[in-house]
């Protein structure tokens, strides 16, 4: 297995950031196999979903309203609602996995891999890109 890890700044704001083009020059020259995709992160997550057209802020917006930032959170250090930072990857896992086929990604038309953190306190993240060849 060939693994890579990459730091990821996400500022202070929640974001989503588009691992996409990082994913694929990954693995663009390893053939056929399996690209697991890890945020090694108690407070973030990864999507497939649709960027630029909105999703991405659409989902951000709709996860400030599931994980409100105040002090309803048993979880209290940190920025107000850091408690529901750690909630996320209950709903927005922090693995997924891609099928590769010939060193592309089989992503559909209009998906993207997106790192997903709303952690105000925490400005840079690791991801951990794993390849699982065919062979």
């Amino acid at each position: 297995m060939l693994t890579k890890v990459v730091s990821i700044p996400t500022g202070n704001l929640p974001t989503a950031v588009d691992l996409t083009s990082e994913a694929l020059s990954f693995v663009s020259e390893l053939g056929d196999g399996l690209l697991s995709v890890f945020v090694p992160h108690a407070t973030a997550g990864l999507a497939v979903i649709e960027t630029g057209a909105g999703s991405d802020n659409d989902l951000l917006a709709h996860l400030e309203t599931l994980f409100p930032r105040d002090d309803r959170w048993s979880h209290r250090h940190g920025a107000p609602g850091h408690g529901g930072d750690h909630v996320l990857p209950g709903l927005v896992s922090p693995s997924l996995t891609v099928p590769v086929i010939g060193g592309h990604l089989t992503l559909g038309t209009w998906q993207s891999i997106v790192l997903i953190d709303t952690n105000v306190d925490n400005p840079i993240r690791q991801v951990r890109f794993s390849f699982l060849g065919s062979n």
